[in-house]
């Protein structure tokens, strides 16, 4: 009899991690392994952290970033200046404009982008709470940061229509992301520079 699968332990191990964005059956299996052949210690402190994540991250009750606690570490930041506003798709872009040290406000993150085709409509995102920040006059500009790709744009245009009649400035980052990219696999240098040379949305 030929064997066509791993050890039982093993095959649930690779079935679990192929479920992981981008990692492939092959990939699964050399992360298998390589787990296999770590140390035990290594293993528990990973496993920890997994679990560490599903019981102590929660999302920022003010702008919807990752957070442990009610507000994350943007929110809590005194320093940063609450006349500008940057919005963002998902957590992951916060962290990517973070690295480029370009930027100083705070931030807000829709939890996705207008999508009809999947049934995301403006209701699914945190649109709403958007504009409940925006209503106190605080806010002096709003950077779209939405990525450049088809649904990206559309949302940044959706937002800057809805925006253009309560009296914010609202600019989208500059030319030198690549267009139907992604924010977060942007250099610090290229996203840096669409910062500085973000532009103003008339409508």
């Amino acid at each position: 009899m030929y064997q066509t699968s791993y050890e039982g332990v093993l095959q649930d191990l690779i079935d679990q991690l192929v479920r992981l964005p981008a990692v492939g059956p092959k990939g699964a299996q050399r992360i298998a392994y390589h787990l296999l052949e770590t140390d035990r210690e290594d293993v528990e402190a990973l496993a920890g952290a997994l679990l560490a994540v599903k019981d102590r991250l929660t999302v920022c009750e003010v702008c919807f970033n990752t957070a442990e606690g009610a507000l994350c570490r943007v929110c809590r930041d005194e320093t940063r200046d609450p006349a500008v506003l940057c919005v963002v798709e998902e957590p992951k872009d916060v962290i990517a404009i973070e690295r480029t040290r370009e930027f100083t406000g705070r931030y807000h993150v829709l939890g996705g982008v207008l999508d009809p085709m999947r049934g995301i409509g403006p209701d699914q995102l945190h649109i709403r709470e958007l504009f409940t920040r925006l209503a106190d006059g605080t806010v002096q500009e709003v950077i779209l940061a939405t990525d450049p790709n088809t649904e990206g744009e559309a949302t940044a245009a959706y937002l800057g229509r809805q925006m253009a009649t309560i009296g914010v400035a609202v600019t989208r980052l500059a030319s030198g992301l690549p267009m139907g990219g992604d924010l977060e696999l942007a250099d610090e240098v290229t996203l840096g520079r669409a910062f500085a040379g973000r532009r103003r949305i008339d409508a």
